[in-house]
């Protein structure tokens, strides 16, 4: 089966290049190395890997990474500064090398004790990275690096293959040996190991003999790099060791399912004090969506700990919080992590008689769910499933400020575990539609005669965009979000234009649209002696549209949401100028997949454009991309339509 790769797999090479004894030592630079000034195997590369290197033991835990690397241009030597994660409770380092060669051959080492900072931190687990910078680094220089790390309970391996770099030559090594793998394995990690190769379709081949595995590449190409792609690591080649219990996916499968109905059953365990609360949540005549939105505002008013500070073990002492062992716990608490609070929401549902099941999804911008990889670790975060009428509503009760009915968008049309009527499963959940997710812009715009702007502008939010602003207003002062957002949005408007703050309505209502109102002002046109010329698409003339600089297209598409904007902007124009052209009636369509519509009507004294774009896919394929790239070049030509203002009476001056 490809991906899960066990030991006893027929789909690995049966033969093994033998590991040489001696690896990733310094080398002395070829003079063509030394000289080169590009690389024809990467053309524009600012930098280039000549060599990168991974050997692993489990038996002795030692881990060694190299890299040698030519710096081609500036932006290459931002690699001079190197991060490697470790944790200090299982790891420590135990010798980091570094030199820095010149074209001219003047090598300068590393001297400077690499640092060792924090990275995380929680109750159970510490990660710390290693950060050092090779010294001297200039366009042309080559640098070269080796850190050696001792795992103090063996090492399971993760290869990233690919980098944002080309690479001429690739070597991992993994002695498997002494790690207790096995049927009846009595190691650190007895069980099966298994490897997890992704893509599927990577020009990858891993050679294995006795416990042994290699992977040698040449001419490594760089990882995609195009706009809107699904999560990078279902992208880019790597190799995962790991541990199993069985050699069977369906065995696994059908075991980690039932495993995780029962553990997540356990804490979904419905005593009398939830009952009690639910009761006293809805009303006897309450029909069942009534009871199912009258819980879902009750547990969305709990404090969310993934939006606050996680207590320690003193501070819940002293607050007198219960220790978290079932959703009970949780309600006791008022409090807990979002998929406690998930949990929770399914419980009290059931209490107040409503079928109601649990789902735990893989999050979509943190990867994809594969079920060749046999690991329940891909599972990221709980939501909620609640059956009104016969039909299934998904819901999101661990994200805060997440509307009922609405799921985040990390989990539309993701993967994972469910409970149903017929037991667990695997299973994706449903697509948002546009109208979902929309944005309403309006804007009353004040035109002078040197081309000045002044008015207001109103956005109405609702889905996906409004969850993001409600979710930073949960994370930062209001000072900070308001800078925010009038950052996002001054960098879609006309050169010359900036909006300042008003107000925002419905931050703490996630049933409501969220309305944002701006003032605007700045120089919107120059004119000249006959004429005025101002954007006609106010809010789409800076736009950055995708997909229009590319032709073609080797990785699928992920744009997260489908969306609809609809835009309406009223000028109003000086005295002395009528109407020379307006925006063109545009009506742009990708049947059943996206429209454009644009309409202007002028009189006057105003001019007033409509927009409307509507995309109703979150997910293609590149098969799809020339369609795509066709109505994106189309939708920018489309939004780069001007007003023109004759001046009909000579100004003072000219």
């Amino acid at each position: 089966m490809r991906g899960s790769c066990l030991l006893c797999s027929a789909v690995l090479a049966a033969t093994l290049a033998p590991a040489p004894p001696v690896r990733a030592q310094f080398q002395q630079p070829s003079a063509e190395e030394l000289k080169m000034t590009a690389d024809p195997k990467a053309p524009g590369a600012s930098a280039v890997y000549l060599d990168r290197e991974e050997t692993d033991s489990q038996f002795t835990g030692l881990q060694t990474i190299y890299a040698r690397i030519k710096v081609l241009a500036d932006k290459g030597k931002e690699l001079a500064t190197v991060t490697i994660p470790f944790a200090p409770e299982y790891s420590r380092v135990d010798n980091v090398q570094g030199r820095t060669i010149h074209a001219d051959g003047t090598i300068f080492p590393l001297s400077v004790k690499p640092e060792d900072l924090l990275d995380y931190r929680n109750k159970y687990y510490q990660q710390n990275n290693l950060v050092f910078t090779l010294p001297n680094v200039e366009v042309g220089s080559i640098i070269e690096y080796r850190v050696q790390i001792v795992h103090k309970f063996g090492i399971l391996p993760y290869w990233e293959i690919q980098t944002p770099y080309f690479i001429h030559k690739e070597h991992n090594y993994f002695n498997a040996k002494g790690g207790g793998f096995g049927v009846n394995g009595r190691g650190t990690f007895a069980g099966f190991l298994a490897m997890f190769v992704t893509p599927q379709n990577a020009p990858l081949s891993v050679k294995s003999d006795a416990g042994e595995y290699t992977v040698d590449l040449a001419d490594v190409p760089p990882q995609p790099d195009e706009d809107w792609m699904p999560p990078m690591n279902t992208l880019r080649w790597r190799v995962e060791f790991y541990q199993t219990f069985t050699d069977s996916a369906q065995k696994f499968w059908d075991s980690a399912l039932k495993s995780w109905s029962k553990d997540t059953e356990q804490f979904l365990k419905v005593k009398q004090t939830l009952r009690d609360a639910a009761n006293a949540m809805v009303s006897p005549g309450d029909s069942e969506e009534q009871k199912a939105h009258k819980i879902y505002a009750a547990v969305l008013k709990l404090e969310n700990t993934d939006y606050t500070h996680v207590k320690s073990d003193a501070e819940r002492k002293k607050d007198k919080l219960k220790t978290v062992n079932d959703i009970e716990d949780v309600w006791k608490n008022r409090s807990g992590a979002g998929d406690s609070i998930a949990l929770l929401y399914v419980g009290l549902a059931r209490a107040a008689g409503l079928k109601a099941w649990a789902m735990q999804v893989v999050n979509r911008d943190r990867a994809i769910f594969d079920a060749t990889y046999l690991s329940t670790r891909q599972l990221d975060d709980y939501i909620a499933i609640v059956e009104i009428g016969g039909k299934e509503i998904y819901l999101d009760p661990g994200e805060k400020v997440c509307p009922f009915g609405v799921l985040h968008w990390t989990h539309a049309l993701a993967t994972g575990f469910r409970q149903s009527a017929a037991g667990p499963k695997v299973a994706m959940t449903p697509a948002d539609t546009y109208r979902t997710d929309s944005v309403e812009r309006t804007a009353d715009l004040v035109l002078d005669a040197a081309g000045n702007v002044t008015g207001t502008a109103r956005m109405v939010m609702s889905g996906a965009e409004a969850i993001y602003w409600r979710q930073q207003a949960l994370e930062n002062d209001p000072n900070a979000l308001d800078k925010d957002f009038i950052d996002d949005l001054n960098a879609t408007l006309p050169e010359g234009v900036s909006a300042t703050f008003d107000h925002l309505v419905g931050l703490d209502n996630s049933d409501s649209k969220l309305m944002a109102i701006v003032k605007l002002s700045g120089g919107l046109g120059t004119p000249t002696r006959k004429r005025l010329i101002v954007p006609g698409l106010f809010f789409e003339s800076r736009a950055s549209h995708p997909f229009v600089a590319e032709a073609k297209r080797s990785t699928p598409i992920d744009m997260h949401i489908p969306e609809m904007q609809l835009d309406d902007v009223v000028y109003h124009l000086p005295q002395g100028y009528t109407v020379g052209s307006a925006p063109h009636t545009a009506d742009v369509t990708w049947p059943g997949s996206a429209l454009l519509r644009i309409n202007s009507t002028f009189s006057a004294e105003q001019v007033q454009v409509a927009r409307l774009f509507a995309r109703n896919f979150t997910l293609l394929g590149p098969g799809d991309y020339n369609n795509l790239h066709d109505f994106y070049l189309k939708l920018a030509a489309a939004d780069q339509q001007q007003i023109l203002l004759a001046r009909t009476a000579p100004t003072k001056g000219h």
